[in-house]
């Protein structure tokens, strides 16, 4: 009986005539007053099973389609930006072309159809078409291209693009890091918004893009004594652009269609090199007692864990007690992606050795850090005040990353192997993998030689918190 039911529903809609499959659907009754058909019965072209299943699999979904956009029209709910009435034709736009589908065509629009297929195809839809019921006239614009493509807007392209066309960007990404992702691709559109209007993506322009990029180019080059942007800003706005008109019109099997924000870039970059803190910054500024008196544990402990391991603040933040190997021989810390959270990058992955202050901190939290775990944000915005509060950055350019930037230069100036130095910091490495980088107690001792050396009362200063 069981199996029955299962063959039962995998063939649902489904009969064979001559060999040849058909779909067969009754009409639902919420919807006989409003689709004139009782019975629906379209061949699907095919005496596969399998092929079958799968173009009634998109007829289905084109009906369901149809019907919601009845029901849609007999409401007669129309709002006042007309995003309603673009939701209809979407609706009906994607019913044709899977209807399309299952007949064992690509939906194409009528205007293309010369163009982008031979004259067989052509007659070979026109005599399907004929074959149609008057009342489906449904079927016959699915096969003619008879629908006018449904264009979204930008601001409605973009959701599109979040919720299903960069599921696989976002596969791995932890909550905050898809709200990090989503804000600064939203800043784009936002900004495109405020200067051209919230236009359909066949209305954008070159000139569009064009003025887009001029207005970022006032910007970055202001006349009027405001403080200047960044270039990596703009250019980051316009490449956000780029690629959602890109992958877009790829998703509406428009590929060759030309981007009107192509080879549009500010090539004269300005990067702001952050400078490392000094040895002797470090041990008369940081490692002091009461540097840190009243801040939030956790955040004191991850500035004591970030200066002998080199690690973003990020990759401490979100380490989890399995990542935290402090019984091990040679106590380390691994940094590894996981389901929920992607790394910076593949070669981000690493081990990494405790030593000094770091390992006496990572003592005090054997768990980690939870209340900064996946909130990077956070911690960034107290630690900065802190450091801007307390005058413990040496000039106006130091940030926290100084602290990863003063490991890797230490390395370089007491000759540690180059190879070590990209495993450790989490770089890619140019050269030639030989071996994996050296056990993890030839690491330790590697990183002995430029620990800084640990205050004798600074186990007195982490039991102060």
């Amino acid at each position: 009986w069981y199996i029955l039911m299962v063959m039962k529903r995998l063939n649902q809609f489904l009969n064979n005539r001559n060999g040849n499959w058909h779909y067969v659907r009754r009409v639902p009754n919420l919807y006989r007053e409003l689709d004139p058909r009782t019975m629906i019965r379209a061949s699907l072209r095919t005496s596969s099973l399998e092929v079958a299943r799968y173009r009634r699999d998109a007829m289905v979904e084109a009906d369901n389609a149809y019907w919601a956009s009845l029901i849609h029209h007999q409401k007669e709910l129309v709002s006042a930006n007309g995003e309603f009435i673009q939701d209809i034709a979407i609706n009906e736009y994607r019913s044709a072309k899977s209807r399309a589908l299952a007949r064992g065509y690509i939906y194409t629009p009528t205007s293309q159809l010369v163009e982008s297929t031979g004259l067989n195809e052509i007659l070979a839809r026109l005599k399907d078409a004929l074959k149609q019921p008057v009342q489906q006239k449904q079927e016959v614009e699915a096969l003619l291209g008879g629908p006018k493509t449904a264009v979204l807007k930008i601001s409605i392209a973009f959701d599109l693009y979040c919720k299903e066309l960069a599921l696989g960007e976002l596969h791995g990404k932890s909550p905050a890091q898809k709200k990090s992702w989503r804000k600064v691709k939203l800043r784009a559109v936002n900004n495109f918004i405020k200067l051209s209007g919230d236009l359909a993506m066949d209305k954008i322009t070159r000139k569009h893009a064009r003025n887009f990029y001029s207005w970022w180019g006032k910007r970055i080059s202001p006349t009027d004594g405001s403080r200047p942007l960044n270039p990596n800003s703009a250019n980051r706005d316009i490449g956000n652009l780029r690629k959602l008109f890109r992958v877009y019109w790829e998703y509406e099997g428009e590929e060759s269609r030309e981007n009107p924000f192509r080879k549009l870039r500010y090539v004269d970059n300005v990067y702001k090199d952050i400078p490392g803190f000094s040895d002797d910054w470090v041990r008369s500024r940081i490692l002091k007692p009461k540097a840190f008196e009243g801040l939030n544990k956790e955040a004191a402990l991850i500035v004591f864990s970030l200066i002998e391991t080199g690690c973003r603040p990020s990759e401490i933040a979100n380490l989890l007690p399995d990542n935290i190997k402090l019984d091990h021989e040679v106590p380390h810390i691994e940094i590894k992606a996981r389901v929920n959270r992607q790394l910076k990058s593949n070669s981000a992955g690493r081990v990494i050795p405790l030593v000094g202050v770091s390992l006496l901190a990572f003592q005090e939290a054997k768990n980690g850090f939870p209340h900064y775990r996946d909130r990077s944000s956070l911690l960034s915005a107290s630690l900065m005040k802190t450091f801007r509060l307390r005058k413990l950055f040496p000039t106006k350019d130091h940030r926290i990353y100084s602290f990863r930037h003063a490991f890797e230069k230490r390395m370089l100036e007491a000759g540690l192997d180059y190879g070590l130095r990209c495993l450790l910091m989490g770089h890619s490495n140019t050269r030639p993998a030989y071996g994996d980088g050296g056990s993890l107690s030839y690491r330790r001792d590697e990183l002995l030689k430029i620990a800084h050396p640990v205050p004798d009362d600074f186990k007195e200063i982490l039991s102060a918190f």
